[in-house]
């Protein structure tokens, strides 16, 4: 059995009190900002209230982006205020009594004072052109978004230890709901500090894995792992997963809050790879928060959703939306089951 070091944390372990509210408030941050900037900027629920319509038809209207503007039609479902209809989304009477301009009840001035909280301009941004902003809505001119911030060392070791402590919770929770007992051999894409990696390998004994994550990652996630005491099973291996061949010789991939930092090209770029690299009978495991397949929650998803298209190229995608890109790849046998703070995992297998 696996002893971890001293001050390190057990990743067999889980812990006994709901994580929910505490992840919340930090996943739905920004939730807010894209409501007031809908509400107080656009009027748009007034003007969907007199006009009815549908993803392209808001699209052509406001001449906004697809990427945010079906991230934020999910949050405004999710919330109640609208309602879809097949293709068309109709204000709710919850939406129509307090967030149009004619109505006794609108809440437009309450919300009118935080119009120029940064967050708040960046959507209108965002909304236009479909490109993230600055990561945490920072200012600097010479900021920049969070793909390329990167490629910075210092940024790099920063922003892979948040989600290092994130994974010591969702790492394992990830790692008891799969059945690995058919795989031996795991490369983790994108795997930043390698928690998630040590998650699985420390809850399914006969597995050896390996981190794959550019360069600026790779001194980060070797000193990571030699912590957690895996370094005889976990390997780090450095490369660009958007420009180059996956290494080969894995039964098992992993995209562990990976694909929801990317658009649908580069998504489709990334399952197509790891599809032509994964051995033939192996799994692909996606952990991530997943919106469901109908898109109308949940909430505290959609929140995070929010968060993501703001400060990434992607969004969190619905159930169906990866079960259609994943038969595109040449994936079948797909199965969904939720973990731990609005996660899950969906895994699909390569004939």
């Amino acid at each position: 059995m696996h002893t971890p070091p001293m001050d390190s944390p057990d990743l067999t372990r889980i812990p006994a009190a709901d994580p929910s509210r505490a992840y919340r408030y930090r996943d739905g941050l920004y939730a807010a900002d894209l409501v007031t900037a809908a509400l107080v900027h656009l009027d748009f629920f007034t003007w969907l209230a007199a006009n009815p319509s549908g993803l392209a038809a808001i699209c052509s209207h406001f001449k906004f982006a697809e990427r945010p503007t079906d991230v934020m039609m999910t949050l405004f479902t999710a919330n109640g205020f609208v309602r879809r209809e097949g293709e068309v989304f109709q204000l709710s009477d919850s939406g129509r009594e307090f967030l149009t301009a004619e109505s006794a009840w609108s809440l437009a001035p309450y919300y009118r004072s935080l119009k120029d909280r940064p967050v708040t301009k960046d959507y209108l941004k965002v909304l236009s052109t479909g490109k993230p902003a600055n990561w945490g809505g920072y200012d600097e001119d010479d900021a920049a978004d969070w793909h390329r911030s990167m490629e910075d060392e210092t940024f790099a070791r920063q922003f892979t230890a948040a989600m290092d402590c994130r994974g010591v919770l969702l790492g394992p929770a990830m790692a008891k709901a799969l059945d690995l007992s058919g795989s031996s051999r795991l490369l983790d894409i994108g795997g930043g500090s390698g928690i998630y990696a040590c998650s699985l390998v420390a809850n399914h004994p006969h597995l050896t894995a390996t981190v794959f994550d550019q360069a600026s990652v790779e001194k980060i996630a070797t000193k990571r792992i030699v912590e957690l005491g895996f370094a005889d099973r976990v390997a780090v291996r450095a490369g660009d997963m958007l420009k180059e061949d996956l290494p080969a010789g894995y039964d098992l991939h992993l995209f562990s809050n990976v694909l929801h930092d990317w658009d649908l090209p580069e998504v489709r770029q990334l399952l197509a790879a790891s599809f032509n690299a994964l051995e033939a009978g192996g799994m692909l495991v996606i952990h991530d928060a997943f919106i469901d397949a109908d898109k109308t929650g949940p909430l505290p998803v959609a929140e995070y959703s929010a968060l993501l298209m703001h400060s990434t190229q992607g969004k969190c995608y619905s159930t169906g939306e990866y079960e259609t890109l994943l038969t595109e790849a040449g994936f079948r046998g797909f199965s969904f089951q939720t973990t731990a703070a609005d996660r899950g995992v969906m895994t699909a297998g390569k004939p």
